[in-house]
This record gives structure tokens, sequence and C-alpha cells, in this order.
């Protein structure tokens, strides 16, 4: 199999491209005005309230009772199933790197343009990896990695096409791979309610709750691989604090329920005011996708007003917006959009 380059992705030895990296945009345009505005990850700019923690969840190792707790909660948030396993990990990007262990020496199809790490880990890995624009290309592939919402343009598969590929694949010992870190915001987008055999599905805590900081992720699927990334995460993965704050966060399904109303009011606006620079193509209640032949050129202009967004290695005319966390950076980016 040959691979392309994936949505965030890089070719060999190149470095993949990341938002959040403000030390980059202020080595383009050392002359930017601060403060910056970092539109170029698609994390909450409005983070959960962190709750008062006691000094002892820093002072000792995190305890089976916390982490118990953090379990029951995700397991009441994402509607796991009694029988599906879950396990916490310190972000999702480790369970990302741990994935190609669970089915060695696989054949891999990436339903692409996506986040690049997936490619990457299992390339790493020594597998042979090829990016597919359609499920049915999936033919003679051990693992076939979704993003569900897709990252960058938002793309959402139906639950019944996710489980026709699982059962075909569990038939063959292989694995169905699903990504849903923006699935907070998307109700019925998930398939953990109706996770079946051959699935995994990776949830992350950070970018709905605005606490990416905070390192925390979940994968959700057959004992039997949880169980495996559980050894291989090692004790005391998650550190006691996140198992604290994401237990509380995960149960506080008031707040989750506003952000999703609040943030999609949040989408409509910056859909808006890109839509005088181009075609906004797609995303999430957390990023939209803007094409435009002049994406370089507008990406340096907003550079240039101190304003970070997220481009592309793969397909420069396009470009990735966040939110904006207050009304004056919403006047800024109107400002330099106008």
């Amino acid at each position: 199999m040959s691979g392309k380059i994936m949505a965030d992705g890089a070719g060999a030895g190149e470095a993949i491209w990341h938002g959040g990296d403000l030390a980059t945009a202020k080595a383009l345009f050392p002359d930017a005005p601060e403060p910056w505005i970092d539109l170029s990850t698609g994390i909450n700019p409005f983070p959960y309230p962190l709750p008062a923690l006691p000094l002892s969840l820093w002072q000792r190792l995190p305890g089976a009772r916390e982490e118990a707790a953090l379990l029951a909660a995700a397991r009441a948030a994402y509607r796991v199933r009694p029988e599906s396993g879950v396990v916490a990990a310190p972000g999702t990007q480790i369970l990302i790197e741990l994935l190609p262990r669970l089915v060695p020496q696989a054949r891999v199809a990436v339903l692409g343009p996506t986040y690049g790490e997936h490619a990457l880990a299992w390339r790493k890995a020594g597998c042979e990896v090829r990016e597919i624009a359609d499920l049915a290309e999936a033919d003679g592939a051990d693992v076939v990695v979704v993003v569900n919402p897709n990252n960058p343009d938002g793309r959402a598969l139906g639950l019944a096409a996710l489980t026709a590929v699982a059962g075909s694949l569990a038939a063959r010992g292989g694995l169905l791979v699903i990504d849903e870190a923006f699935a907070d915001f998307q109700p019925g987008i998930s398939l953990v309610p109706a996770l079946p055999p051959g699935a995994l599905v990776l949830r992350s805590f950070g970018k709905a709750y605005g606490l990416a900081g905070l390192r925390l992720g979940f994968a959700i699927g057959e004992a039997r691989h949880v169980e495996a990334l559980r050894a291989m995460l090692g004790p005391w993965a998650v550190a006691g604090p996140a198992l604290e704050i994401g237990a509380q966060a995960l149960a506080d399904a008031g707040w989750l329920a506003a952000q999703e109303r609040e943030r999609g009011d949040d989408a409509r606006r910056l859909d808006a005011l890109l839509a005088r620079r181009g075609r906004v193509v797609g995303g999430t209640a957390l990023y939209r996708l803007l094409e435009t032949p002049d994406a370089p050129q507008l990406f340096a202009r907003l550079g240039r007003a101190g304003i970070y967004v997220r481009r592309f290695q793969s397909d420069p005319s396009r470009l990735r917006f966040g939110l904006p966390g207050d009304e004056a950076g919403w006047v800024r980016l109107a400002e330099v959009l106008a």
C-alpha cells in the first residue's frame, strides 16, 4: 500500500503542523500586536470552571477510588454499554500511539484527509498505511481509522455504515478505530451507545471542556482491547487532579448542554464572517473550515494583525478557524476579515 498525505500530515521526515503553537506564530510575525488571538485550535475557549482541589491530590499518587469515580462518570456521560470496557489515559494522543500494538503489522486504511497523527502512529510501528476517500475503499485493510466528526471538515458518518465496517473487520480479527474527539456537541453521532464488536472509540476530554492542558482521554471498546491498553499505560497513568476534575465535569450535563447551544451560536456567527472571504466547507461547533484561493495571503494578513489560524501542508487553499473567546476577539477578527 502507498499512503497519501493526511490533512494535518507531512511527508516522510517532515514535522506535522499542529495548532496552538504561538511560538511559531510569533516567529513568523514578530511585529504583530499583542495579545495574540489564538484561533488555531479546536479547543473550547470557555473552559469548565475548575473546582477547588484539596492539596492531598497533589501530594499523593492517584488513588483507585478516584479513578473508579472518573470511569463511572465517563460511562454515564458517553452512554457506555455495560459490556464495553473504558480506560482513561493522559490524553488521547498517547492512546493513538499505543493502538498499533493491538494489531501488529496491520494493513491500515485511514479515511482522509484527516488528523495526521493517526497515520503517522501506524507508520512508525511499521504498518502499511494508505489514505482512502470512502469506506468502500477499505477492502483488504486489517484496521480502518475514522475521525467522526472529521477534523478539519466536520464530515459525519452514519452509525449504520460504521457498524457494518466494524462487523466486517471483526469477522477477520481486524479493528475499526473511531476518533470522536469532537463528538461532544453533536448528539447522536457517537457509536459508543451501540458499540459493536470490532470497534474501538477514542474520546477526548480537553477539547469540549476547554481544558486541553489537563491531558485526559478515554478508549472505549471490547474488554480485551481496553485491558491491553490499560496494561500498556501502566499504573497511575492519569494524574490525581485530572481524575477529580474530569469526574466532576463529566457529571455536569447542564454545563455541557449550555455549551452546545452557545458554541453552536458562535459557529454560525463565525460562518457569517468567513463567508466574506471564501467558502465555508464545514467544521464543528468548535471550528470552521474556510476554502479560498487567497488562503496564504489571508493567513499572513491575520498573522500580521496578531490572529493565528490553522493552515494545512496538504491543502494551502484551506484555513481552519477556532472560536474567539471574547467580544474583543470577535471585533478584531471581523476587522481583518472585512
